[in-house]
């Protein structure tokens, strides 16, 4: 396994296979180097299958958004910008805030009004960016800030932006880097769509630089009401619990359909029900805690297995994208009512004992 220090963040991890200048100076929280975690309760021991997930939401700002804001934010500040903004469900208005809080840059980030979750919209805050509510949904609001460049002096930095995917490809190299090898498949949620491009362009410089010989099938997996990429087109009102891949048309619509098609995977999509039992499923039986929109791979995962369409022998890769906690509401929403006993402890034990019968 190879190992890199990871003191300048995935800049300094991986510069030499990052397409940027040599003297841009690293804006980075010590980012990547998330944990590549084995997941028994939804491997199959009788098939040899072995499943992993890619845990992002351990990055510094909750989520995957942080390998592309590193760089992209980086750059902003090479080239002298005094401000980046963001149309975002959520991820990358926390992400954008908290890089440009650290290189001293105003970010402003446009969210749809009442369509992200309280912990996403706290974290921009508290970073200091200048939020911006509209009554639209994320598409209207993607609208809007790809205009801003040529009219204000601000950096875009969504993932129209080239050097976000720059970043986030290292997710793929650091899942080599990890295993040894590249997956047989690897299974990860698909929103505005840079990340399922960004990792297939990873595979694939590291096939051509001898890393690895075979690369994995991407599978592509969105929300049954959020599936542009399984209609065939944009969707003007998505739906779904899985705010963060509530998206109906993908900015990187025609990389992430040359993803799915050079590595012969597929588009594929799960409805709410399932990602959130999925989410349940990581938490309770593998200690894993993501947001409903990371749910969407495994619920992918454990569909696409029962179906038969998954090779026996195979090592499989689900990603992550953020942690749990970007999404509180939804979690308790779906557990049961705290228990309440009178304050000196009476009942605890019988409630203990009954629990473990």
């Amino acid at each position: 396994m190879t190992v890199r220090t990871l003191n300048g963040g995935v800049i300094a991890a991986y510069r030499d296979r990052l397409s940027i200048p040599p003297d841009v100076e690293a804006i980075h929280i010590n980012e990547g180097n998330t944990p590549l975690v084995h997941l028994p309760a939804v491997s199959d021991r009788k098939r040899n299958i072995d499943v992993y997930a890619k845990c992002e939401g351990l990055n510094p700002t909750g989520s995957f958004k942080d390998r592309g804001m590193t760089v992209a934010l980086s750059i902003a500040s090479h080239n002298g910008s005094k401000a980046v903004i963001c149309a975002s469900t959520g991820n990358t208005s926390a992400s954008a805030a908290a890089y440009a809080a650290r290189a001293g840059i105003q970010a402003f980030v446009v969210i749809p009004a009442g369509k992200i979750s309280v912990g996403k919209l706290a974290q921009a805050m508290m970073h200091g960016a200048k939020v911006v509510q509209i009554g639209g949904n994320f598409d209207d609001a993607m609208d809007i800030v790809k205009r801003m460049p040529e009219e204000a002096e601000v950096t875009l930095v969504n993932s129209v932006n080239p050097f976000r995917l720059q970043g986030q490809k290292t997710a793929a190299f650091e899942v080599v880097d990890q295993l040894g090898c590249a997956p047989d498949y690897h299974f990860l949620p698909v929103g505005n769509a840079g990340n399922i491009s960004a990792y297939w362009m990873g595979y694939v410089e590291y096939g051509d630089a001898g890393i690895v010989g075979a690369k994995p099938r991407m599978v592509g997996c969105q929300a049954a009401r959020a599936a542009p990429f399984l209609v065939g087109a944009p969707i003007e009102e998505p739906e779904t619990i899985a705010t963060a891949i509530r998206i109906g048309n993908p900015q990187s619509w025609n990389l992430a359909n040359t993803a799915v098609i050079e590595s012969n995977g597929w588009f594929r999509s799960s409805d709410d029900e399932k990602i959130l039992t999925a989410q349940k499923l990581l938490a309770e039986r593998c200690g894993v805690f993501c947001e409903p929109a990371s749910a969407v791979s495994i619920a992918g995962f454990c569909d696409e297995i029962e179906k038969g369409n998954i090779q026996d022998n195979s090592v499989v890769v689900c990603t992550l994208t953020g942690h749990g906690l970007k999404d509180p509401e939804i979690a308790i929403s779906q557990s049961p009512e705290p228990i309440t006993i009178p304050k000196g402890g009476e009942g605890l034990r019988d409630l203990i004992l009954s629990s473990l019968d």
